[in-house]
């Protein structure tokens, strides 16, 4: 007469249903882990697209500032060149690695022609204070299509601007988010528009560095 053996097999003390439940369990947390570094991954994409087109608007001015001097390049480089070093630091620490490399150097324009008639006088005006809150302010709608991101300056909110003189007045609208803010224009860029670090904070959505759907407008 045979005896039984004692021993079992391993895994024979799971029942069926038991098994299907911890294999369910395994494959949620490993779909789990996934969904998690996916969307770790976009959002870092996210803010890298916005940084890395700031870096290349900046190096392109400065290439064409480089192609034609004048008695403001000297300053407006070394200012430029402190606005390159802090995006670069901003893309380190959102851990953005793609190569972003400077433009090349655009030919230098020919001379203007000097003109034989007088402009007209412009009348003078004085322009109302900057609504940095957004307001209800409304006025032309410019630079269509043109996405939003940061210059990376510091200070209280304003705008730089390749497109627009100095003090020019510019509502910015985010569509993502409906928030707005109205800022004047202080320094140059190669940009219609770029927003310091204070005023970009006001308008963006978090963990964004671009804003892709924005209304831009000139109100003074």
């Amino acid at each position: 007469m045979r005896r039984r053996s004692a021993y079992k097999r391993p895994g024979r003390g799971i029942s069926g249903g038991n098994r299907k439940i911890a294999i369910g369990a395994a494959v949620a947390a490993l779909v789990a882990g996934g969904l998690a570094v996916g969307t770790g991954l976009s959002s870092a994409s996210t803010a890298c697209d916005g940084l890395d087109q700031s870096l290349r608007d900046t190096q392109q001015f400065m290439a064409e500032q480089r192609a034609n001097p004048n008695a403001q390049t000297e300053a407006i480089l070394k200012n430029r060149q402190e606005v390159i070093d802090l995006i670069n630091l901003q893309r380190r620490q959102a851990g953005c690695t793609g190569d972003v490399a400077a433009p090349p150097a655009a030919p230098p324009t020919a001379p203007p022609v000097a003109e034989t008639t007088a402009p007209a006088p412009v009348e003078e005006t004085t322009a109302p204070p900057a609504n940095n809150g957004g307001g209800d302010a409304t006025g032309e709608v410019v630079c269509k299509g043109s996405t939003v991101t940061l210059s990376g300056e510091a200070g209280a909110p304003f705008a730089s601007s390749g497109t627009f003189p100095l003090g020019t007045r510019l509502k910015v609208t985010n569509l993502d988010n409906d928030k707005s803010i109205t800022v004047s224009v202080e320094s140059t860029s190669g940009s219609c528009i770029l927003l310091n670090n204070a005023a970009f904070e006001e308008v963006r959505e978090p963990g964004k560095f671009l804003i892709r759907r924005a209304v831009i407008e000139r109100v003074g």
